[in-house]
């Protein structure tokens, strides 16, 4: 081994690390947070962070970041579990009934982790309940597709693969919908999303030697996304 490959190493094995931490961490939380979770009143500022997991997970991993941006923003936050299996249209329907429940004025911004950021930029796209929608934010999401996807017969893999039709428009209606702000947070060293993991328009923020799972609990990226909230949102920072 040269003395230049060492570091290397370190940082994979420190990331594989990481991601067998992030692995067991969401097992003690994955029965949490099946119901939806939906705000009925207003109170302290119109912003409502929904927060969208991935493929075999629940509203439930994604909790430490959800009180992280309750803590850092004051905004209001929503969530929802659904099954594996169900494609992206599916799950923006869910998303769309969800967004139908929230009071009047709310100002939605969208948090997806892995297919959840493709459910989100697709609801901001292409869905007609969108309105409200000011942002939308990626973590390790498939936007170019992963060949790991055509392991999965249903119709979540379909639309997550690398020659995907749904994918394919996403790419090419993005620039028409460049008002809605878009960032994609990549995971420097994810093995499940082998393609691309940022949407064509937009920022891109890669952090380095950080695994798929092991995202969604990087200290500094919940702050990025708090940050994000407070730029576009009208709350003030929680005390």
């Amino acid at each position: 081994m040269t003395a230049a490959s060492r570091p290397d190493r370190l940082a994979r094995l420190l990331g594989a690390g990481r991601e067998v931490a992030a692995f067991a961490r969401q097992a003690t939380l994955l029965h949490r947070d099946v119901a939806a979770i939906v705000p009925r009143r207003l109170e302290g500022g119109p912003d409502v962070v929904v927060l969208l997991h991935g493929l075999f997970a629940s509203a439930g991993v994604l909790r430490p970041l959800r009180e992280r941006i309750e803590e850092r923003t004051g905004a209001h936050t929503a969530s929802f579990s659904y099954v594996p299996g169900p494609g992206v249209e599916w799950v923006a329907e869910r998303l769309a009934s969800l967004v139908a429940q929230l009071p009047s004025g709310a100002r939605v911004h969208l948090v997806g982790h892995s297919m959840g950021g493709v459910v989100a930029r697709w609801f901001a796209q292409e869905h007609p309940g969108a309105a409200s929608v000011v942002q939308t934010i990626s973590l390790a999401s498939p936007f170019g597709g992963t060949s790991r996807a055509r392991l999965l017969p249903a119709t979540a893999g379909r639309d997550i693969a690398p020659d995907s039709d749904l994918l394919r428009r996403l790419a090419a209606r993005a620039a028409e919908t460049a008002h809605v702000p878009h960032l994609s947070i990549v995971a420097g060293g994810d093995s499940v999303v082998d393609g691309p993991a940022a949407l064509p328009i937009g920022e891109v923020w890669v952090v380095p030697a950080v695994g798929h799972n092991a995202l969604l609990y990087h200290a500094r990226v919940a702050e990025v996304v708090a940050d994000r909230v407070r730029a576009r949102g009208v709350v003030a920072p929680a005390a």
